[in-house]
């Protein structure tokens, strides 16, 4: 991890430049971007600012334009496959990826004891990718999140064609696998105390009565495919 320090904005500046195809106008945003929770401020008494409201807004935003793409580039395509490709492209394991491509680990701030935590440290890089999403939203307009989007993220880093041919719906695995094996397959989902402005789920798999994994998201789909990504790597599904 390499911070910058607010002495060094310029420096900041072009590094962000060069990733979002622009100069950044209020270079606060994006330094809360990459702010993750374990390395959050207290702002004023009762606050504590990370970058979770603008992952908030980024996974809203980034939905919307991924959709858009979709809904233009396969006109004769149905509902169903239309949510289900969006979907692959934005699960969290295509977007971990994605911010690592860009540089994206380069530049964010976190408690270095999270590293001994995979729960927590496996979604950084993803949660950080959809804040800076937000951070350029609120910063450029929509015009310009959208062309970023596209033309730094999508279309050069995405390949479609190999998501739409590759079975990456882990909720589906794990069920055909439970009727498959004949096992009793149970998906739990809970609303997670969070702040006001936004909620957060976690989904327990259970095969029987026993536990399996655990998964967290910003919707309940997204927690329940984290948690059965996490079990088709324990079950080797």
């Amino acid at each position: 991890m390499f911070l910058f320090k607010k002495s060094k904005d310029n420096t900041y500046s072009s590094f962000l430049r060069r990733i979002i195809g622009g100069k950044p106008s209020n270079i606060d945003l994006y330094y809360l971007a990459m702010r993750h929770t374990s390395a959050a401020k207290e702002k004023r008494e009762g606050f504590v600012e990370s970058n979770e409201r603008l992952e908030y807004l980024g996974d809203a935003v980034l939905g919307l334009i991924v959709a858009e793409y979709l809904f233009n580039k396969y006109p004769f395509k149905d509902e169903g496959f239309l949510t289900e490709v969006r979907s692959r492209i934005v699960n969290r394991e295509n977007l971990n990826q994605l911010a690592k491509k860009i540089g994206l680990e380069e530049i964010i701030q976190y408690n270095g004891h999270l590293k001994g935590n995979k729960q927590s440290f496996k979604s950084i890089y993803g949660d950080a990718l959809e804040a800076l999403v937000g951070a350029v939203y609120l910063d450029k307009g929509h015009q310009f999140t959208k062309s970023f989007i596209l033309k730094k993220l999508i279309i050069p880093h995405v390949d479609i064609d190999m998501i739409i041919s590759t079975d990456t719906n882990f909720k589906s695995r794990v069920i055909e696998w439970s009727q498959k094996e004949n096992k009793p397959l149970t998906f739990e989902v809970v609303e997670l105390d969070g702040q006001k402005h936004f909620k957060k789920f976690e989904a327990k798999i259970f095969v029987g009565k026993k536990e399996i994994s655990v998964g967290h998201g910003l919707s309940k789909k997204k927690a329940e495919q984290d948690a059965a990504e996490k079990t088709c790597q324990k079950l080797n599904i």
